[in-house]
């Protein structure tokens, strides 16, 4: 007996140890958060919480909590941060979130176009200058639709008089009416109802490409497999039952992108400037150009274009057209050995959503470069396109 017990105590151990490995960890509750545009408060208020909750659960094999928020500012910080394991909201938080981690479940309904729409004095968006626009709140996706088509004429919200926040997207076509505003944007199906009984009272001065519709769904990629497929099929099938529209359309890929890009992204064009893709700017560096890395000295000797000169640009002014480039500090440039001013220049950063090359070329051009070439994507673009780098 004295040999026996504790050889039965250590068997019964190792049972009860395999036992809590074989079950593991209790699984954490999943999180979902329903952002609510503007002009979708009444389909959010259509959602039954608890009932949502459980089919969620259900579908996920473990328990979900979901709440929702009006606030889209707040909304976007949690998309940067990865806070929530599936969003379900309009097509800006779906593209922020589809950049940290997440991948598309769907859209409720089929794309939009969005309409900057102006009073008749008012002949493009380039006149939009100093004038008065109309918008629902700030992260709206109005608002970076606004962004978008302003950026791609050069335009700033800083360039306008007023930039006039309210809760309703409709209302910026009474605005006009009344005279207190002088260009709102609108989705192209409720501009064509209204501009049916107000003929010629204001024009389009643009028009946006499509735009995925509804609630966008995204979960988290490192959720197991099984468990986003489910919930996948639960959003396109199931969810009805809970107020929640299905998710019946899969937008393409490119059309979050673009969302992304009006409010994250630099311009797709800069005036004076020549805009490049990878390999032009391999043709050009070729023959001759000097290709300038403006990201931090750490990030260059990590790894760089082959071939690239580092003359970093110190960010501080805000990341908008109108930047002030007084804030900045750019002295890397001038102290560059053997850089004329009559030969060509390439500006590069870390791809579109850097700012750093943007504005450098912008002010090497008003410091006299002749030849001022920007390429926008960058040491991710050259890297992707399979071009030679160095450093690390």
């Amino acid at each position: 007996m004295t040999t026996y017990m504790p050889t039965l105590s250590r068997a019964l151990a190792m049972v009860l140890c395999w036992m809590c490995m074989a079950s593991g960890p209790a699984q954490a509750q999943l999180t979902a958060l329903v952002a609510v545009e503007p002009t979708a408060r009444k389909a959010a208020h259509s959602i039954l919480r608890s009932s949502a909750e459980t089919g969620l659960s259900k579908a996920a094999g473990q328990s979900v909590a979901l709440t929702t928020s009006e606030d889209l500012a707040d909304v976007m910080r949690a998309t940067r941060s990865a806070g929530h394991d599936i969003f379900i909201g309009p097509a800006q938080v779906a593209a922020s979130a589809l950049q940290r981690g997440y991948e598309l479940v769907g859209a409720t309904q089929k794309s939009d176009t969005y309409l900057l729409v102006g009073l008749p004095p008012i002949n493009d968006v380039a006149a939009m200058k100093g004038r008065r626009l109309y918008l629902p709140q700030q992260d709206s996706l109005y608002t970076y639709m606004a962004r978008g088509m302003l950026n791609e004429a050069g335009l700033s919200f800083q360039d306008l008089r007023a930039v006039q926040y309210e809760k309703f997207p409709q209302a910026g076509l009474t605005a006009l009416i009344l005279g207190t505003a002088d260009a709102t944007v609108v989705r192209e199906d409720d501009w064509a109802e209204w501009s049916a009984v107000h003929q010629g009272a204001a024009r389009v001065l643009a028009t946006s490409q499509p735009v995925p519709g509804g609630f966008s769904v995204v979960v988290k990629k490192d959720l197991p497999a099984d468990v986003r497929s489910r919930l996948a099929q639960w959003f396109g099938a199931s969810s009805y039952a809970s107020g929640l529209p299905p998710v019946v359309v899969r937008s393409e890929a490119v059309e979050y992108r673009r969302v992304a890009e009006l409010g994250l992204f630099t311009p797709t064009s800069l005036p004076g400037v020549s805009r490049v893709t990878a390999r032009e700017a391999q043709t050009l560096q070729a023959q001759g150009a000097t290709l300038v890395d403006t990201r931090t000295e750490k990030e260059f000797k990590t790894k760089r274009i082959r071939g690239a000169v580092f003359a970093a640009y110190v960010e501080k002014s805000l990341k908008d057209v109108a930047f002030n480039a007084a804030q900045d500090d750019f002295q890397a440039l001038d102290k560059l050995q053997n850089l004329d001013k009559n030969q060509p220049v390439i500006f590069a950063c870390n791809g579109a959503e850097c700012w750093k090359s943007y504005k450098a070329a912008k002010v090497a051009a008003a410091k006299g470069f002749k030849s001022v070439y920007w390429l926008r994507g960058g040491l991710p673009e050259w890297d992707t396109t399979g071009l030679p780098t160095e450093g690390g």
